[in-house]
């Protein structure tokens, strides 16, 4: 990833961070650890865990990966 782009990532991320620490502790209920600075920094990374997060039966981490999702303009 170029330089610029991931400076481009971590601010989006950054702006996002009480999204991202809400949905790890809500995966982290449902045995998911999520990496915050991964998170931020590897936007497939992120993809991934909010696709895992929509998947739950849970409507709480399903309605903080939709917000997050958003936050990130993922």
């Amino acid at each position: 990833m170029q330089a610029t782009q991931l400076n481009t990532t971590r601010d989006l991320a950054s702006g996002c961070l009480v999204e991202i620490i809400e949905l790890k502790w809500l995966l982290r209920g449902h045995g998911i650890d999520l990496h915050v600075e991964r998170l931020q920094t590897d936007p497939e990374y992120a993809r991934r865990m909010l696709a895992r997060a929509a998947a739950l039966p849970s409507a709480s981490p399903r309605a903080a990966a939709t917000r997050l999702q958003r936050c990130l303009h993922l």
